[in-house]
């Protein structure tokens, strides 16, 4: 998998998220942007209380984002399997094994944690193949 790739993955969060009513109530509180990063492939998530409002691949100038969600395309392609490997089922678990780093301002992810890793699980199972 390429950054590319995790970007065309990532550009389906409005409806994978947005459908899921249980999953925007849980956000509802949550407004804001924050980057995730694949493969220095920057991609931009735009909230808007609980829906996603945007989802944009960079590379941007001075783009305000609240925390970040930095991993190779490779771990990315691993995290969305249907049934991940240890390590790679959670994002906390992925930064605990040295694939992912979280950077910025982490208040509002550890807030809003469990929506936020929902958020990024949303894909998971919904490739080809994986």
């Amino acid at each position: 998998m390429t950054g590319e790739e995790v970007a065309a993955v990532l550009a389906r969060l409005p409806e994978l998220v947005n459908a899921r009513a249980p999953l925007v109530n849980r956000g509802r509180f949550f407004s804001g942007e924050f980057l995730v990063e694949a493969d220095a492939v920057p991609i931009h998530v735009k909230v808007q209380e609980g829906r996603i409002a945007a989802v944009e691949q960079g590379p941007f100038r001075m783009r305000a984002w609240r925390f970040a969600v930095r991993a190779e395309a490779q771990a990315w392609g691993r995290f969305w399997e249907r049934m991940p490997e240890p390590g790679y089922h959670d994002v906390i678990a992925m930064c605990r094994l040295g694939v992912a780093r979280l950077e910025g301002d982490l208040q509002p992810l550890m807030a809003n944690l469990r929506y936020v890793k929902e958020v990024l699980e949303a894909p998971r199972g919904t490739l080809g193949g994986a």
